[in-house]
Formats: C-alpha cells, sequence, structure tokens
C-alpha cells in the first residue's frame, strides 16, 4: 500500500499553479520498500514539477514500477514516488527536496560559525535538523549533507566552549567588580565618626547600592552561594554606617542642643549690657562674654546664626555708643596731648643732667603740669608715658650715681679692696720670683698669668675708689 507525504512536504509548484490544485507525491514506507510494491498514483490531475538546479538528481533512479531510488554508501533506499510524472520530473521533485534540506543545513552552518548565534539556540537547530534529516525522503548527497551536520556539532562544540571561557571570564570580572563594592563599602563604615564626611559618604554609600543593583541586573550571574555571601558582607557594612550615622547625629543633636541653651544664656546678658555706659567693666564683660560663647560649641546651623545676630547685635550697640563718647572724649584729649608733647620737648632740655639740685627741680615743675594736663587720646597714651618715662629715669639715675659717690661705707670697701689686691699682688709677684730662681717655668708663668689678672682688677678698684673720693 502507497503512504502520502506529511502534509508539510512543500508540493512541486510550476508557475502560479496553486497547490491545492496539484498532486502529491507518495513516500515509501519501510513495508514498501521491502514488497517492491509500486505505489497507487493519485485520482487528482497532474501538474509539471520544476527541475531541481543541482546535481542531487544524479544520486538517484526510478524504477520500472516508478518508485524513486536514492544512492547511499550501504546501498540503495526507496524514497517515494510521483505517479503521472517522468522519471525526470519524478527525480527533480525528490532532488529539490534535498537542496531545500542541503540549503538549510548550509545556513545553520553559516549562522554557527558566522554570526553570533548562542550555542544553545543553535543547538536546538541542530537537533530539529538531525530529525529532519533522518526522516527525510530525498535524492542527493546524503552523506555530503551528513557532513554539514558534523560540521554543525562541531562547531557548536567549539562555540559551546569559546562561550563557557566567556561566560567564566565575565564571571569572574563580574566578581571582582561586586567585591570591590563591599570591600568600599566596608572601608566606609569602618571610618572614625569624628572624621567622617557624612554627606559625601552617605551619597558614596547609596551609590554603591545603585551600582550593585546594576550589576545584578545586567552583569554576568554569580554563584547563588558567592553572591549570596558577599550580599551579606554589603548589607552589613550599609546597616553599620546607618547605625553609626544616627548614633552620631543623635549625640550631635544632644551637643547642638546644649549648645543652643548656654548661647541663649549668653545672649539674654548680652541683650542686658548693651545699654550699659560703664564703658570699661562692660567692654571687660563682653569680652569674657565673646570668650564663652566660642568656649560653648555650635548649635544647629539655624539656631546659632539666629542667637549670633541677636549677640553680635547687642556687643555692637554697646561698642558703637562707647564709641560715640570716646571720639567726644578725643576731641579734649587731643588738646591735651598737644600740651604734653611741649612738656616733654622741655623735658628734653633737662638732659643730660649736669647739675643734679636743678634737674631735680626742674622735673617736678614739669611732672605738676603733666598731671594737670589731663587724658590723652588712647593711640598717643603709650608714646607719651615712656617719653616721660626716659626724664624721670635719667634723673634718677643721677641721683643714684652721687649717692654711690658719696656714700662714705662705700667708699671703704672700695679702699679695703685696693689694700687686699695690693697683698695679693705683692705674694704672687714673690711667688714669681722663687719660681723663677728655683727653675721652674710653668709654676713660674702660671703665677705671672694669676698676677696679670689681678693687676688688672686693681686698676679699676682703684679708679672706682679715686672717684668715690673725688
Amino acid at each position: 500500500m502507497n503512504v502520502s507525504e506529511d502534509s508539510t512536504t512543500p508540493t512541486p509548484t510550476p508557475g502560479s499553479i496553486k497547490s491545492s490544485a496539484m498532486p502529491k507525491p507518495t513516500a515509501v514506507p519501510a513495508a514498501a520498500e521491502a514488497s517492491g510494491t509500486p505505489a497507487a498514483a493519485p485520482t487528482a490531475p497532474i501538474a509539471p514539477v520544476a527541475e531541481s538546479t543541482s546535481n542531487a538528481a544524479s544520486f538517484g533512479r526510478v524504477g520500472e514500477d516508478g518508485t524513486v531510488y536514492v544512492k547511499t554508501p550501504d546501498g540503495e533506499k526507496a524514497v517515494g514516488s510521483y505517479p503521472g510524472k517522468s522519471e525526470d520530473e519524478a527525480l527533480a521533485y525528490f532532488a529539490r527536496k534535498y537542496d531545500e534540506l542541503h540549503a538549510s543545513a548550509a545556513l545553520l552552518l553559516q549562522r554557527v560559525t558566522q554570526t553570533d548565534v548562542s550555542a544553545h539556540d543553535a543547538t536546538e537547530s541542530l537537533k530539529n535538523l538531525r530529525k529532519q534529516v533522518g526522516e527525510a525522503n530525498v535524492v542527493g548527497d546524503l552523506p555530503a549533507l551528513d557532513g554539514i551536520v558534523e560540521d554543525i556539532s562541531t562547531a557548536l562544540r567549539v562555540k559551546a566552549q569559546v562561550e563557557g571561557e566567556q561566560r567564566a571570564a565575565a564571571k569572574a570580572e563580574a566578581l571582582k567588580q561586586r567585591e570591590a563594592l563591599v570591600t568600599e563599602a566596608e572601608q566606609i563604615a569602618a571610618q572614625d565618626p569624628e572624621k567622617v564626611q557624612w554627606k559625601k559618604s552617605t551619597t558614596r554609600m547609596r551609590e554603591l547600592l545603585d551600582e550593585w543593583k546594576t550589576h545584578q541586573k545586567g552583569g554576568a550571574r554569580l554563584d547563588r552561594d558567592v553572591e549570596s555571601t558577599l550580599w551579606q558582607r554589603f548589607s552589613a557594612a550599609r546597616n553599620g554606617f546607618d547605625k553609626t550615622r544616627r548614633a552620631h547625629f543623635s549625640k550631635l543633636d544632644e551637643q547642638h542642643g546644649a549648645a543652643k541653651k548656654e548661647k541663649e544664656r549668653l545672649v539674654a546678658e548680652a541683650e542686658k549690657l548693651q545699654n550699659s555706659t560703664d564703658w570699661g567693666s562692660t567692654a571687660s564683660a563682653f569680652k569674657r562674654l565673646m570668650g564663652d560663647w566660642r568656649a560653648a560649641g555650635r548649635a544647629s546651623r539655624a539656631d546659632d546664626d539666629a542667637l549670633w545676630q541677636r549677640f553680635k547685635a547687642a556687643q555692637d550697640a554697646f561698642f558703637a555708643a562707647k564709641d560715640e563718647v570716646v571720639a567726644e572724649e578725643n576731641k579734649e584729649f587731643e588738646a591735651n596731648a598737644k600740651v604734653k608733647e611741649e612738656l616733654l620737648a622741655q623735658g628734653q632740655k633737662i638732659l643730660p643732667v649736669k647739675e643734679l639740685g636743678a634737674a631735680k627741680a626742674q622735673l617736678r615743675a614739669l611732672q605738676e603740669k603733666w598731671d594737670a594736663a589731663g587724658k590723652v587720646p588712647r593711640k598717643d597714651m603709650d608714646r607719651l608715658e615712656k617719653g616721660m618715662r626716659r626724664i624721670e629715669n635719667a634723673v634718677r639715675d643721677a641721683e643714684q650715681a652721687q649717692w654711690k659717690k658719696s656714700d662714705p661705707e662705700v667708699s671703704a670697701r672700695a679702699n679695703s679692696m685696693v689694700a687686699q689686691l695690693e697683698s695679693a699682688i705683692a705674694d704672687l709677684q714673690a711667688g714669681v720670683d722663687a719660681a723663677e730662681a728655683s727653675g721652674n717655668s710653668n709654676k713660674a708663668n702660671k703665677l705671672r698669668q694669676e698676677l696679670n689678672a689681678k693687676q688688672s682688677w686693681l686698676d679699676q678698684v682703684r679708679s672706682t675708689a679715686s672717684e668715690l673720693d673725688g
């Protein structure tokens, strides 16, 4: 009995004739091949069959009963029949089916070797191709077709190996990148809370999480246990950083609160003092308050700025009022400064002191006028006072020098020293003479050096004694 081909088998359609109007060839089942029974002709009208453009037909023949055979290395094999057609047309039909299958195999080989189709997808295509080749009833060079299939299989094994190496390299790179993210997160979390740049570190930790998600979504997949371990480390670093940050800012809030309370107290005290006219003590009080302000630490930015504005306003109000008063006083003090400038010029004439009594009298009169002249501007005070001190010190030094000269006790001590030195020099001279007489030059030189030193000292003391006695 004859079995019709699968409905998916292309029907030989010449030109524009519709396939539904054409008869279908029949494939030879295994039983028919064994018995040699010719296939029955279909009852539908016969349509022309297109010629095969390859030499596939040379691998087949048509038996006397119309059965088409394909030549294989193992012998001939019946592939079907095409009743109502010539032998050439029947061979052309089954040869064209071979050409189509050969083209599909060649195309798959090209995709595998020349495109980036994945080995997984191509393997499925090869599986389907093997099935088609194994079940195909075609006429053509079947060993060549099998060779293409094996070439595809070999190329797929190579592609699979390359893809495996690429996946391994991508996985190693992905692991390296994930570990870098984890390491950086751990480094951020391990910073000293007192030295952390919180805004920068918080932003970076958030960026690291985004990068982790990007790698997880688009990067190479890691082994589940490896990724889980890395995520646990990454999550622990993030949680630790967040915990430290919350503790830091909680402590900072406490510090800000204490600083705010202290500065509110300082502001209240400053505002009480701002209208004081006790210029000296109030200026000192503001200086103390300023020191306390610096020591109080910082409140929150908003609170600190607002409190500082109030503190500075009170401070500025006081010193502005003080400066107005000082400016008025300075007008009067400028005239006093001119008077003292003239007094200093007069005082310079006392120097150098030649007659002590007259100099002291002139100085007393100068000091009375100085005190009566009154205050001078602060900018001139130090310079004028130093000028007056130089004159007073010069007169005092002259008085001290004269007293020393007239002190009998001092004169007696000087004369006694002269006598002692003269006696010591005489003894040394005798020692020098004795050493030289005995030929002990070393001792003589040593005694002579001591003698010269005492002689120099004696000259100085004699000069002083002479001044005191004179």
